[in-house]
């Protein structure tokens, strides 16, 4: 037998799925996540699930990760102390910025500006220079270069950047610089703006850049850690860390590049959102992801994951694809207050975290989180995680009522019920930044949710955006473990053209991006993936001439097929034409106009895939479609100021066809399902939860 493991670290639990590829069965693991240390929880998780399975962790051929390391070393400002090396008079490149903040007007009077990711102290500058079409201007001065990097190894530096200007039409000074960085900075890793991102504007390119150098030796330290660790647990599969753009990549790929990692955690929730979704037939989706600590939103159309050019994290905004998530600081663990000024109850962002974690949890926390609420209002059973977890309604009640009576009401479940409508109204705000504030109907969607507390809030969430039906699919809150376990390989390679479509033709433009595909592709074929395997797609970056920004458009191989060659006038410019007319529908769709001047071609790139793999579907048995036989017990929870009775089911009895009205739970090892009066939830042949309202 074959076994594949997807493994997912998220701010509260640590979910570990593993698959059988032969027959499409799983066993699911979840344990309480380990922030000092996420290679414990991940190497419990492991051990955990493959007892259960009752295989030996040699069994396992592949170890397929979501990591948020190099999220968190953002985030928590723990990363290394990066060396940048510019080109003379580009010193303060970081300083200067895009002089954007957010919040418009009001951001300049209360925005704290965040430091930059390399100190101007830590910043050298080399006399050199190209120009933007690859000549040399002035060549390297190499003596200048060894001053340079004799004073920073004078000031400790643990990783180095190097962004010279115009770096992307030729790399030879910074693959000197870097050559010589090997002999007076040995040991110290360094990154090549070239190799990092080869694109024009030097603010992203070398903020890109330093990111990349900045979260590197510690994810160096985790992919070593945790590889070690598998290999004393007797794992001897190959380890694998998802992209931010949905792929996979070798952990060697991963810690050379780390800044294409950023999202890795919330990019493996989309993936197995988009298996899900196709097993019950649905092909455009709304994801929705709900943990302890926040909520990830994305959209999906025709399977295909919305790629964005850029991943945010935090203040940080890269140039890195990415899939297009959006996060809500509201989660399970989001804490409700009461400010004393305006009196208002506001939910979030701030978190109570794995540790203390809810009152609920019995951990020492004590203030009022959503998953308090939750309880209070009964939605919640009295133990999480397979029995891991035993809840304390009494200190959730308790927790409850400090809000309850710095708000005047009359009980905690008044107080629960406003908690949890704020929470769902954050949230909404963040499904409408993917879809509504793209020119996109949520109404056109299905709504797929996941997470640990996604499908406690997904039927509120389907009537607020009238997306249906609302998928819950089995085992939610180990979905982006199973979106590690069922992507494939990925690599991109990037060039920037700046060209204008009159000065290019189809010959041209084919040329291009089939030698960007040859690179990726000969990256992927060092990983393990045959060139035979492998799947290319195309990209380029387009914009009116004068225009100061860029919408990227997918070109269909099938253009460069028709481009006719080279040729004079007219000749050889079918796929610039398409090209042209795909850029003129989304910029009218996005923006409702068009300008009648030449189209120009900024950056081109070649994406590569791996064949997806080969993992059986699970198929339930037939039901009659009366889930009698699933019910465990009948509960009273509070829904719109009133107590009504629900049933509680066993979602592990459920059968293909039963249909689950509400009001009702649905309970199961790591999540639990809430179905609100007036609407039902279909079980598919799959194993996912169909909810959507009733006639």
């Amino acid at each position: 037998m074959s076994y594949r493991l997807g493994v997912d670290v998220g701010g509260t639990f640590t979910d570990v799925l593993l698959v059988d590829e032969d027959s499409g069965a799983t066993w699911r693991a979840k344990t309480a996540s380990t922030p000092a240390d996420q290679a414990v929880g991940v190497l419990t998780g492991i051990g955990r699930v493959c007892a259960d399975a009752g295989i030996d962790m040699s069994e396992v051929a592949q170890v397929l990760h979501g990591t948020t390391v190099a999220t968190n070393a953002i985030l928590e400002g723990k990363g290394a102390t990066v060396g940048l090396v510019t080109t003379k008079g580009f010193r303060q490149v970081l300083q200067i910025a895009r002089s954007f903040v957010p919040g418009g007007l009001a951001g300049w009077i209360i925005w704290p500006k965040p430091e930059p990711l390399a100190d101007l102290e830590d910043t050298v500058e080399v006399d050199e220079r190209i120009a933007s079409d690859g000549s040399v201007v002035r060549p390297l001065d190499e003596d200048d270069v060894r001053r340079q990097l004799a004073r920073l190894a004078g000031r400790g530096v643990q990783a180095l950047a190097v962004s010279l200007i115009n770096s992307f039409a030729d790399p030879a000074h910074e693959r000197r610089i870097a050559e010589l960085a090997a002999e007076l900075l040995p040991g110290t890793p360094v990154s090549l703006s070239s190799d990092v991102l080869p694109e024009l504007r030097e603010y992203e390119r070398t903020l890109t850049t330093v990111a990349n150098g900045y979260v590197q030796p510690q994810v160096a330290r985790y992919v070593q850690h945790l590889s070690d660790g598998l290999a004393d647990g007797g794992v001897t599969g190959e380890l694998s860390i998802l992209r931010s753009d949905g792929g996979l990549q070798s952990a060697g790929a991963a810690v050379a590049a780390p800044v294409t990692m950023l999202l890795s955690g919330p990019a493996g929730g989309v993936t197995g959102a988009v298996w899900v979704a196709e097993q019950c037939g649905h092909r455009d989706l709304i994801t929705f992801d709900m943990g302890g600590t926040s909520t990830d939103v994305a959209l999906v159309r025709d399977l295909d994951p919305r790629i964005g050019r850029e991943t945010k994290v935090g203040d940080l905004s890269v140039r890195a694809s990415s899939v297009d998530v959006r996060t809500v600081g509201a989660g399970g663990g989001s804490i409700a207050h009461v400010p004393e000024l305006t009196r208002a109850l506001r939910v979030g962002p701030q978190s109570a975290g794995a540790d203390p974690g809810p009152a609920a949890y019995g951990k020492g926390g004590v203030e009022p989180t959503v998953t308090d609420a939750n309880v209070v209002l009964g939605y919640l059973p009295s133990s999480l995680a397979g029995g891991e977890i035993t809840l304390d309604v009494e200190a959730s009640r308790a927790a409850v009522s400090k809000v309850a009576e710095a708000m005047g009401l009359d009980s905690p479940e008044a107080a629960a019920a406003g908690i949890v409508d704020i929470v769902n109204e954050n949230m909404l705000g963040g499904l409408r930044l993917v879809s509504v504030q793209q020119g996109f109907d949520p109404r056109d969607f299905a709504l797929v949710a996941f997470g640990g507390a996604g499908p406690l809030h997904a039927n509120a969430l389907g009537k607020l955006t009238g997306a249906w039906p609302v998928i819950i699919p089995p085992g939610p809150g180990l979905l982006c473990a199973l979106g590690d376990a069922t992507t494939s390989r990925r690599d991109e390679s990037a060039r920037t053209v700046l060209r204008r479509f009159g000065q290019l033709t189809g010959a041209e433009l084919e040329q291009i991006l089939r030698e960007l595909a040859d690179e990726a592709g000969e990256r992927l074929a060092a990983q393990g993936l045959p060139r035979e395997q492998q799947t290319v797609g195309y990209q380029v970056d387009v914009r009116y001439h004068g225009q100061g920004f860029e919408i990227p458009v997918a070109v269909d191989p099938s253009w460069l097929d028709d481009s006719g060659g080279g040729g004079a006038g007219g000749e050889g410019r079918a796929a610039l034409a398409r090209l042209g007319e795909a850029f003129d529908a989304e910029h009218d769709r996005l923006f409702s106009f068009l300008l009648s001047v030449d189209h120009e071609l900024v950056n081109a790139r070649a994406t590569v895939t791996g064949p997806r793999p080969d993992v059986a579907p699970v198929s339930l048995e037939p039901g009659d479609g009366d889930p009698a036989a699933a019910v465990v017990t009948e509960h009273l929870i509070h829904v719109g100021g009133a107590r009504v009775t629900a049933g509680v089911y066993d979602r592990a009895r459920l059968r293909a066809g039963d249909v689950v009205r509400g009001p009702a739970i649905v309970t199961e090892m790591d999540s639990t399902t809430l179905v609100l009066p007036g609407h039902a939830a279909a079980v598919h042949a799959s194993g996912s939860l169909l909810i959507t309202p009733e006639a």
